[in-house]
């Protein structure tokens, strides 16, 4: 049976996990014009049962990621600054800002697109969450949730916007076909933090603002942009020496443990069921029949 978080509500934690691995991601070019920062799908770590991606991006209109295609996966797009106007071959089209989230189950297939929405530049977290066998075939769907609608509190210093998952007595309501728990987390200077993670979780931190220690006291402190992979343990423990506050998010996921073929924006388990996705992508059908006629508003303006 699957663990959940409401098994390790509790506060006390009996092994404490460290950071195991370290990496600061660097700034890249990705889409048209926009610039990521890719701290797991890239070389040094392509990939952290279940999750097959981690952006950190920045995008000023006219750059953006117009029509791209996706199978097999989730992607979790959680915005810090700016806006972004997302638009699919179902007719499904809306604008995530500032605090919002939304939660994209690709499923057997969607064709989209992600612009920045208004001037100024729009900044934000990408995370793709992989899908079991069973579940990637499933239809496409969406769950977005604006900022004010997202479980948050604070306490003691610490305040926590439950993305999904459990923390400081709070559930999202976001359903993870993959159980996953996200958390986006703020603690003041001399703050000090211990959140549960179930056992058998993978889980990390992507640092955001400020300088914190993590996982063992005597560690030194590590700033923005920074992958943090976190070893066995029942939680992760974190401080804030710093006269400063400090930003990051905690994502820990229950691994598939199954195989993984992956060619760009698809995600299966054999090669034989990449071959299959690409013809049915290439032919227009088993999911992606709408992609024949269908562009974006945007993709029709950069025609234009």
């Amino acid at each position: 049976m699957a663990e959940t978080l409401d098994q390790v509500a509790s506060p006390e934690l009996t092994k404490p996990r460290h950071v195991v691995r370290k990496f600061q991601a660097r700034p890249q070019h990705e889409g048209v014009g926009a610039v990521v920062r890719r701290s797991i799908g890239r070389f040094e770590l392509k990939y952290f049962d279940p999750f097959l991606a981690l952006d950190e991006f920045s995008v000023t209109a006219p750059a953006g990621f117009p029509d791209h295609p996706h199978r097999g996966f989730e992607t979790v797009t959680y915005m810090l600054e700016g806006a972004v106007t997302h638009e699919d071959f179902e007719g499904h089209k809306g604008t995530i800002k500032a605090g919002d989230l939304q939660w994209m189950t690709a499923g057997r297939g969607i064709v989209h697109s992600e612009m920045p929405a208004g001037p100024g530049t729009s900044k934000g977290l990408q995370l793709w969450v992989n899908l079991s066998s069973a579940n990637k075939m499933i239809e496409p769907r969406y769950q977005e949730i604006q900022g004010k609608d997202i479980a948050s509190t604070s306490k003691n210093g610490i305040a926590v916007r439950v993305i999904a998952g459990r923390s400081m007595g709070l559930q999202s309501p976001v359903y993870t076909r993959t159980p996953t728990m996200y958390l986006d987390f703020t603690l003041k200077p001399l703050a000090h933090l211990r959140q549960p993670v179930p056992p058998a979780w993978n889980a990390f931190v992507y640092t955001l603002e400020g300088e914190g220690v993590f996982g063992v006291e005597r560690s030194g402190p590590v700033g923005p942009h920074h992958l943090l992979l976190l070893g066995q343990g029942d939680g992760l423990e974190v401080w804030n020496k710093s006269a400063k506050p400090v930003r990051f998010v905690l994502i820990g996921g229950e691994p598939l443990g199954e195989p993984v073929a992956q060619l760009g924006p698809f995600v299966m388990n054999t090669e034989e069921e990449i071959d299959r996705t690409v013809d049915d992508f290439q032919y227009y059908t088993n999911g992606f029949e709408k992609a024949e006629h269908w562009r974006s508003e945007a993709m029709v303006g950069f025609q234009v």
